[in-house]
C-alpha cells in the first residue's frame, strides 16, 4: 500500500524518541532533513473537484502549500481571494509496503473545515478504483472546535460484494484539556496478515482482525 499525507483546508512519552521496539528493523524513513521535499519519496495529488468528500480546496505542488523547514514537512492550507489551496503528498508509484509498523510524528492543525489525515491506499487503485483497492486510515481528525480538535479516528475501508464497507475505532479522544494542535504525537499502525493495531504515542487504542473486516457487524 501507498502512504498519503493530506490537510484539507511535559509528558511521559516523547514523540522525538519513538522507536518501533525490539525485533523490528527500519526499512524506510524520511526525516525531511534536506533543503526540499524529496521527489524520490513523494509525489502529489493535484487539482480540485471535491475528491469525493466535497472538499473546497485545490491541491497543488507549490512550495507555498508544502515545503521542508527545520527538518519538518509543512503542509499549509491557504485562503486567497475566497479560494483555498493545500497539498496532498503520497508515495504512489515510488514506495509501497505490505505489513509491518507504519508511523509518523505529526502536529495537527485545528479549526472548522480542516481534515488532516495519514492513510494508505492499495497500489492497484488506478486499476480497480476505490474502495476495491482497500484503504487503511492510520489517523484522521475532523476539525471544528473543542469537541473535535481533541479527537482522531482509525478506520479500514474495502469493497464487499460491490458495496463500500468499513470498520473503525470510533472517536478516540485526548484527556481534557489537551488538543492535538498543542504538540507532536506519533500515529502508528502495526499490520500483519491477521490484524491491524492502532496506537497513539505507543499506546494501543483499537484493533481489527480479519474476521472483523470480513463481517463488520459481528
Amino acid at each position: 500500500m501507498n502512504l498519503i499525507f493530506g490537510s484539507p483546508a511535559g509528558r511521559a512519552f516523547s514523540p522525538d524518541t519513538w522507536t518501533p521496539g525490539p525485533g523490528w528493523t527500519l526499512v524506510w524513513a524520511d526525516e525531511f532533513n534536506g533543503p526540499s521535499i524529496d521527489t524520490n519519496n513523494w509525489t502529489y495529488d493535484l487539482g480540485g473537484g471535491g475528491w469525493g468528500n466535497n472538499e473546497l480546496e485545490t491541491y497543488t505542488s507549490s512550495p507555498t502549500n508544502s515545503y521542508v523547514q527545520n527538518g519538518e514537512l509543512v503542509i499549509k492550507a491557504i485562503k486567497s481571494k475566497g479560494k483555498y489551496t493545500s497539498a496532498r503528498l503520497k508515495t504512489q508509484g515510488l514506495r509501497s509496503w505490505q505489513y509491518g509498523k507504519i508511523a509518523a510524528r505529526i502536529r495537527l492543525p485545528y479549526g472548522q473545515g480542516i481534515w488532516p489525515a495519514f492513510w494508505m491506499m492499495g497500489t492497484n487503485i488506478s486499476n480497480v478504483g476505490w474502495p476495491k483497492c482497500g484503504e487503511i486510515d492510520i489517523m484522521e481528525l475532523i476539525g471544528g472546535g473543542e469537541n473535535r480538535d481533541d479527537t482522531i479516528y482509525g478506520t479500514i475501508h474495502w469493497d464487499e460484494n460491490g458495496s463500500h464497507a468499513s470498520v473503525g475505532s470510533g472517536a478516540h479522544e485526548l484527556p481534557d484539556p489537551q488538543f492535538f494542535y498543542q504538540d507532536y504525537h506519533v500515529f502508528e499502525i502495526e499490520w500483519n496478515s491477521t490484524q491491524i493495531i492502532w496506537r497513539l504515542d505507543s499506546v494501543e487504542y483499537f484493533r481489527a482482525g480479519v474476521d472483523t473486516a470480513t463481517y463488520p457487524n459481528r
